[in-house]
């Protein structure tokens, strides 16, 4: 999705190239090392994550007749291995550059079989699945020490299967290895001898089908995939200089901003007349806000407690189901969330998971040929998630407080029917997957290596 890798885009930023800083201006160090740290080399490694579609599909049946546009979401777990080389050098201006290349290859879980809609002759199921996908890619960071931002972008494949079965009048199928690109973010640090691990977002664009079939139907299908996953990485003879330093100290007080993107899978049902649809409306859209939060901290492990509130530009305005008689727009326009998070230091990076209360405002809209209904309520649910924080110095104009964190959130606000009127209720169970990237401002006072 790019309106995601948009939100996201700051990952790139994120980690400063200021890697001489480090010698004299190592935020939160508690102990003088040796800093010497170079991603140069080969490295091998497996991730796991989630994949979640938003493949637009309008069928026309019969062709210029009845007309079905809704977003196919096929969702679940991937996993696989890459395999990729780095290199590492210096300029004049940004410090430290990492230029790689990686390919990879994941099964993928990822299926959606609970669309159904109508025609003139009875139900269509829609089934949809991403068996599995592949990439290979550049890509290109700056490098903090022990940690790069990045970005990454190249060629991607993957093998999609659609059914559709109507009452009545048959099934119609396509399987097909389909060919693409791809373009993403990032970040890795180390995280203790040869060993780095990473937090990631890639964007799948598979391009777009048509089809004609049953004599008089049509369909288009655009192919468009998030993948949310988390990486190990070996590097194959690193850097033995290396000297792994305690980790750092994230007590105290922090207040930040951050920004992002956020994809909605939103599993709905309309009905009419005593039929009934199942459906996805998808909003996506950036999104935006401000959080604050404490740290308690013994030896490696942090434990905190954060609160955020963010506003959305989320919306869907462009399903229309039972016969294109019901248009709907969905939109998000705020959420927040209270959270617990569970982290481990290792050297001046904080790995953490984090999960608690959330609570959004949804906004649906239904125009049918005889009404305009707008259905405006607040939900709560709850939110889980992972990330990775790192120092932060915007090429040494900010001081050694300032922290940066790439994080993955999954928000359910639960489900909740509408009435409307003509088609009488609608339900709607609202799912987001956001990535967003941030930056935190500490209260507490670091202690600065001495060399």
């Amino acid at each position: 999705m790019k309106k995601i890798l948009a939100g996201v885009a700051l990952v790139g930023t994120a980690v400063s190239a200021q890697a001489a800083d480090l010698a004299v201006k190592a935020p939160y160090m508690k102990a003088p090392v040796a800093m010497v740290y170079d991603w140069t080399g080969f490295y091998i490694g497996a991730n796991v994550g989630v994949g979640v579609g938003r493949d637009l599909a309008a069928h026309a049946f019969p062709a210029g007749g009845t007309f079905n546009s809704t977003y196919l979401q096929p969702e679940g777990v991937i996993g696989g291995g890459q395999i990729g080389y780095n290199w590492q050098s210096n300029t004049t201006f940004l410090g430290p550059l990492l230029i790689g290349v990686e390919a990879d290859i994941q099964g993928s879980g990822m299926s959606d079989g609970r669309t159904t809609l109508n025609s003139l002759v009875g139900p269509v199921n829609y089934n949809q699945k991403l068996d599995w996908f592949s990439t290979v890619r550049g890509r290109i960071g700056l490098v903090r020490g022990p940690a790069v931002g990045y970005f990454t972008g190249g060629f991607a494949a993957g093998n999609v299967k659609t059914t559709i079965t109507e009452t009545g009048v048959g099934q119609f199928g396509i399987s097909e290895t389909r060919t693409g690109w791809t373009i993403g973010s990032g970040v890795e640090a180390a995280l203790g001898g040869n060993w780095t691990g990473k937090i990631e977002y890639l964007y799948l664009d598979l391009g777009k089908r048509d089809d004609a079939f049953f004599g008089t139907q049509a369909l288009r299908t655009e192919y468009r995939e998030s993948i949310f996953r988390v990486g190990l990485n070996y590097r194959i003879g690193g850097n033995g200089m290396y000297i792994t330093p305690p980790p750092a100290n994230w007590a105290g007080l922090y207040i930040g901003a951050n920004f992002g993107g956020a994809l909605g899978r939103n599993a709905t049902t309309a009905s009419l007349a005593g039929f009934n649809e199942n459906f996805s409306l998808s909003p996506d859209g950036y999104v935006g806000g401000g959080q604050i939060g404490y740290n308690w901290q013994a030896a490696s492990w942090v434990f905190g407690v954060e609160a955020d509130f963010q506003g959305s530009t989320q919306k869907d305005d462009r399903t229309a189901v039972l016969g294109s008689n019901i248009a709907y727009n969905q939109k998000l326009p705020w959420f927040g969330t209270a959270r617990a998070r569970l982290g481990y230091a290792i050297d001046t990076s904080l790995f953490y998971v984090t999960g608690g209360y959330a609570y959004g405002n949804v906004k649906t809209n239904i125009v049918t040929p005889f009404t305009n209904d707008t259905v405006t309520n607040s939900r709560s649910g709850y939110a889980v998630g992972a990330g990775v924080e790192t120092p932060f110095s915007l090429f040494g104009l900010l001081g050694p407080n300032w922290t940066s964190k790439t994080e993955y959130l999954y928000v359910d606000l639960g489900s909740k029917t509408d009435s409307f009127a003509v088609i009488g209720q609608s339900t709607s169970k609202v799912t987001e997957h956001m990535l967003r990237t941030g930056i935190n401002y500490h209260f507490n006072q670091p202690i600065v290596a001495k060399y």
